[in-house]
């Protein structure tokens, strides 16, 4: 069991060896009492490569943060994104000696389950390990068992986590902007459904079930029966990395099929279930003898209704036709909110960003710049993004590098148009939208059905006097603020015309001698009457425009 007090101490000494102790004493409490913040380490490191270093060293739950921090390409600078894509989810395995009860609270006895189970690990990761075994009757399957006491340690480290986003928050209000309490929350929920391997499973099962009609995918079947919570059980594929091209050449198989297969497999992921991967490193891939694509570790997926998939096409195909209105009509139904103020200077960037695109469309240029480019100038006016959106973009950027990397001729601009057009004609055709439209007639006709009753409850209610008006204070000060800029008015007014027929009347009494002075208090009179009704009018003018700015 892992306290917090200690927790923070391995937090801090990590910290510090990475040279972030004044990070360290800021945020971290009684961290100034520690000896190892007066230690000066001297780091030859860029700052990015030590906060990926850091990372590491602490361990799993700071490793999953930071690899989904990855996908948050609109808030943190390209430089650090880079790194925190390396991150490695390797660390020594335990013995199998500590792994073996866990595997007993599902086989109590495991020679009535397996005829043979590998005890050195053929993988090992912070979370879990896998060991090959040997079913009952031959098959060979991959048992992914949970590392024992790794949920306290993740419990405990969510807490700390949560202390210091609050506390980085309060003390540099500048960050606010990244809502450092928020990003903490979403990773709370997820690394937590990663850690019930039940919810892997299932999220395996319908993956399988997605894609059993394309060709070349592999999926492996999970077997309940010795799989819950803490271990899964799941068919034992064989197969190289599938970015190892000379391996797969080896086998025989072509790199450029494996792109293709692989693009297809996404895009039907993404635009038509739904329902996608969402890690698709090359370490979760791999290539099979057969020329098949497996795809492993099913703790990171995302989902897409199909109202925010419709808009999610429109954003891609307004990317690629270079229609800026188009891109911020798409962003905004997908929750993208953009200050008033920057709009304007957001749609002069992205313009001059698919301009470049566009102007550059070569083999080697590829779909990826305009959505790096998208996302950065969303990173540079602080603008917020629903992880959802930017877990997508994160996938199709990775599937497109990938892609490059199989087939150097790959160009996923050429290739994703079509589907989108596609999809785009068949979604606005599709049953779910003719269901939607007839949803809604259904809803105006009932509206218009029930106007006339709700019109003659309005005036019965009426004429029985039994409506009631709230008023709020703050209205009331506004209603007397009216009143008496009215009143003033009113009296200046009465006053300017006063002085005016007054004036004009000593002014046109033209058979009576008048002395000079008062004819020179006349015409001074008749000055500051005009005088005041400009100042009035102009003071007019500019009331009524705060009143709109205000509005």
């Amino acid at each position: 069991m892992v306290t917090r007090f200690r927790r923070y101490r391995q937090i801090a000494d990590v910290l510090v060896k990475y040279g972030f102790g004044i990070l360290v004493e800021e945020v971290i409490p009684g961290a100034e009492r520690l000896q190892a913040l007066r230690k000066r380490p001297q780091e030859k490191r860029s700052i990015y490569e030590r906060i990926r270093l850091a990372i590491e060293e602490l361990g799993p739950t700071y490793i999953k943060f930071g690899q989904i921090m990855s996908t948050r390409r609109e808030l943190l600078p390209p430089e650090l994104i880079e790194e925190l894509q390396r991150l490695q989810d390797r660390v020594a395995p335990l013995p199998f000696e500590e792994i073996r009860p866990v595997i007993m609270e599902y086989c109590g006895n495991l020679e009535d389950c397996f005829d043979l189970i590998e005890e050195e690990p053929a993988a090992a990761a912070s979370l879990s390990q896998v060991h090959r075994a040997v079913l009952r009757g031959g098959r060979v399957v991959a048992l992914k068992v949970q590392r024992p006491g790794i949920v306290d340690l993740i419990e405990t480290d969510l807490l700390i986590l949560q202390s210091l986003a609050a506390r980085l928050e309060s003390m540099f209000p500048d960050l606010q902007v990244y809502n450092a309490v928020g990003m903490v929350e979403e990773f709370a929920i997820q690394i937590r459904r990663e850690l019930d391997f039940t919810q892997d499973g299932m999220n395996a099962e319908r993956l399988r079930r997605n894609l059993r009609d394309v060709p070349g995918i592999r999926i492996p079947r999970i077997y309940w029966n010795l799989s819950g919570p803490r271990m899964l059980v799941m068919d034992y594929v064989e197969g190289v990395r599938i970015d190892d091209l000379e391996a797969i050449r080896a086998m025989g198989v072509s790199p450029v099929e494996i792109a293709e297969i692989g693009f297809y497999a996404y895009v039907k992921q993404i635009f038509v279930d739904g329902f996608f991967h969402g890690d698709p490193h090359a370490g979760n891939l791999l290539v099979t003898r057969q020329g098949e694509i497996a795809v492993l570790d099913y703790g990171i997926f995302g989902v897409i209704r199909p109202e925010k998939r419709k808009v999610f096409v429109d954003l891609l195909l307004s990317l690629s036709r270079t229609d800026v209105d188009g891109v911020l009509a798409a962003l905004g139904g997908l929750g993208v909110r953009i200050r008033r103020e920057d709009v304007d200077s957001v749609k002069d960037d992205l313009y001059l960003i698919l301009l470049d695109y566009r102007e550059t469309k070569l083999k080697r240029v590829n779909f990826a710049f305009a959505i790096r480019g998208l996302t950065d100038t969303l990173r540079r006016y602080h603008i917020r993004v629903p992880s959802s959106l930017m877990l997508i973009m994160k996938v199709i950027v990775m599937v497109m590098d990938l892609g490059v990397r199989l087939d150097p001729d790959f160009n996923f601009d050429h290739r994703i148009r079509p589907y989108l057009t596609d999809i785009a004609a068949r979604q606005r055709f599709s049953m779910e939208t003719l269901e939607g439209a007839v949803r809604s007639l259904a809803g105006a006709a009932d509206g218009l059905l029930a106007l006339p009753a709700n019109v003659n409850e309005a005036l019965r209610t009426l004429s029985e006097g039994t409506i009631k008006f709230g008023i709020d204070d703050r209205d009331l000060r506004q209603i007397s603020g009216i009143v008496d800029r009215t009143s003033d008015k009113l009296l200046v007014g009465l006053v300017v015309a006063a002085i005016v027929v007054g004036s004009s009347l000593v002014i046109g009494v033209a058979d009576v001698p008048i002395p000079e002075s008062i004819s020179v208090v006349a015409t001074l009179g008749y000055i500051v009457a005009v005088l005041i009704g400009f100042y009035a009018v102009y003071d007019a003018f500019r009331h009524r425009r705060t009143l709109k700015q205000q509005k």
